[in-house]
C-alpha cells in the first residue's frame, strides 16, 4: 500500500496525463484526500486497468475534501510547448483547492509557478504516496474520456484504444488521413523526423 505523506497535514497530491500524446490535451489533477485515509488500491494509474481505474475514480471523487482536474488544450501545447503546459495545468488544479491544503506534493522532478505555497516534487512519486497516485488517477479517467469523445468525431485515429499515443496503428491513421483539430502540430507527429507544416 502507499504511504501518506503526512497524516497531522491536508496534503493536495498533484499529478498529470498526456504529455507524450500527440492528440489531446494535457490534464492535471490536483486531490486532497481526507487524513488516515487508506486505500491500499490506490496505486500508480499506468498499473492499473481501466475498469480499477474507473472504480477508483468514483470513490475518489467521493471522498476527497476537493480536488480539480485541469485541461490544457493542444493548441496551448502548441503555442507554449508541453512542459509549460504542464506546469499550467498543475497551477490551475492547485489554485483552485489551495485554501484547504497545507502543502502541495507534485510528481516529477520539476514545478514552477508564481504562487506562494509550500511544495516538492517527488519523483515516481505516484509509486510513492497516496495523494498523487489519487491525483494520476483522476488525471488519467478524465483525459481517457476526453479522447473516448473525441473518438466519435475522428473513430480512424484508434483514440478508443490508444488514447493519443503514438500507436503504430494511429500514426499509419496521420499518414492515410493528415491531422484533426486535436492534434498537436508541434510535435513529430509521424516516425520521420518531420513537422506538419501548418
Amino acid at each position: 500500500m502507499l504511504k501518506a505523506f503526512n497524516n497531522d497535514l491536508f496534503v493536495c497530491g498533484v499529478d498529470e496525463a498526456g504529455r507524450g500524446c500527440l492528440a489531446g490535451p494535457v490534464t492535471a489533477a490536483a486531490v486532497i484526500l481526507p487524513k488516515n485515509y487508506k486505500n491500499k488500491l490506490i496505486q500508480d494509474s499506468k498499473k492499473l486497468n481501466a475498469h480499477n481505474r474507473m472504480k477508483l475514480y468514483d470513490e475518489i471523487t467521493s471522498i476527497a475534501i476537493d480536488y480539480s482536474i485541469i485541461d490544457i488544450p493542444n493548441d496551448i501545447v502548441d503555442s507554449i510547448n508541453v512542459l509549460e503546459s504542464t506546469f499550467l495545468a498543475m497551477n490551475k488544479a492547485i489554485s483552485k483547492i489551495i485554501r484547504k491544503a497545507d502543502y502541495i506534493i507534485i510528481d516529477g522532478n520539476q514545478f514552477k509557478t508564481k504562487n506562494k505555497f509550500k511544495y516538492e516534487c517527488v519523483i515516481r512519486g505516484d509509486s510513492i504516496y497516496q495523494s498523487i497516485a489519487a491525483a494520476s488517477i483522476l488525471a488519467k479517467v478524465h483525459r481517457d474520456k476526453l479522447m473516448v469523445k473525441y473518438n466519435k468525431e475522428y473513430p480512424y485515429y484508434d483514440w478508443i484504444n490508444n488514447k493519443g499515443y503514438g500507436t503504430i496503428k494511429h500514426k499509419s491513421a496521420i499518414k492515410k488521413f493528415g491531422i484533426s483539430i486535436y492534434h498537436r502540430k508541434s510535435f513529430n507527429l509521424l516516425n520521420k523526423q518531420l513537422k506538419i507544416k501548418i
